[in-house]
């Protein structure tokens, strides 16, 4: 079921975000105007819950025409004006049967894909190589990376007084309302487990790209993980609401190369804001050169 939940007739949209990242790697993905469907996948677990949504369409959209064409033919039909008397028929046994068995039916094309979907969101493939606590506040994030030498650093929306100084002034990279002043960084191709926790209230911890989404509750401490295939920025936020700042709660996750990603580790135990711009102009760097070439 998995091989046909990744059926061809779904790597139309894999391509299209091949393409997309192919042609800038300043930021991966982020919400755009009017946007319709999913971001574009970065990991192997959001393509598949974009193919199982792709592929549960197959059922909505002709289930809702039938729903309509129905309606339609019922409103005109049995109108009172073409028909003065209504029937007296309490019930066809044909029609009971085919109303039972067929949603039935819709019901486990449906439900089967979706429980091994479920189940592979919960199935690590590989063990972790990287685990970092993910700490919900009214209204910022804590991270802090389990490693050897533990580096914690605090995450919050990004203020425009504050770009300049940040070298984050570019709001086609930065959006309004979704750039933080740290964002966490992790490595590519990286199985890393995300612990999800909260001081407060409930908050999530959402990333469309990734495909997770994980409450943050007071006192508990959920597991979520993901691996990144594609460098770039991503962009996510509390999905839970969580008081009168709720909307300024975004999640960034920069995904580097490997190297990058150990070079910043080292860097940003002793200085965190130097590590952050060394890393972005690296990358500026790299985005440049990539854009010269094209």
């Amino acid at each position: 079921m998995r091989k046909f939940l990744a059926d061809a007739k779904f790597l139309a949209s894999a391509g299209a975000a091949t393409a997309f990242f192919a042609g800038t790697s300043a930021h991966a993905d982020q919400p755009v105007a009017w946007e319709t469907t999913f971001q574009a996948p970065a990991t192997d677990m959001m393509r598949q819950i974009e193919a199982f949504g792709n592929y549960t369409m197959w059922f909505i959209v002709p289930i809702t025409l039938l729903v309509l064409l129905l309606l339609a033919y019922c409103i005109v039909r049995f109108r009172a004006s073409a028909n003065p008397v209504p029937a007296k028929t309490s019930h066809n046994t044909l029609i009971e049967v085919i109303w039972t068995v067929g949603p039935v039916v819709v019901l486990l094309f449906i439900a089967i894909p979706s429980f091994k979907l479920l189940t592979a969101q919960y199935t690590p493939g590989e063990e972790p190589k990287l685990t970092v606590k993910a700490t919900g506040n009214q209204w910022n994030w804590d991270y802090e990376y389990q490693t050897d030498n533990t580096l914690s650093f605090n995450s919050a929306i990004l203020q425009d007084g504050d770009r300049a100084k940040a070298g984050k002034e570019d709001r086609k990279v930065y959006p309004r309302l979704l750039a933080v002043d740290n964002e966490l960084v992790v490595p590519v191709n990286t199985m890393t487990r995300v612990l999800v926790t909260a001081t407060d209230v409930i908050h999530s911890f959402a990333m469309p790209s990734f495909g997770i989404k994980m409450d943050a509750v007071p006192g508990r401490t959920n597991e979520t993980w993901f691996k990144a295939e594609k460098e770039g920025l991503y962009y996510g936020q509390c999905s839970q609401l969580c008081g009168k700042d709720h909307a300024f709660m975004p999640i960034a996750i920069r995904v580097v190369s490997d190297a990058q990603f150990k070079t910043w580790l080292a860097a940003a135990k002793t200085d965190l804001p130097g590590a952050n711009k060394m890393l972005m102009a690296e990358v500026d760097g790299q985005n440049k050169v990539a854009a010269a070439g094209n």
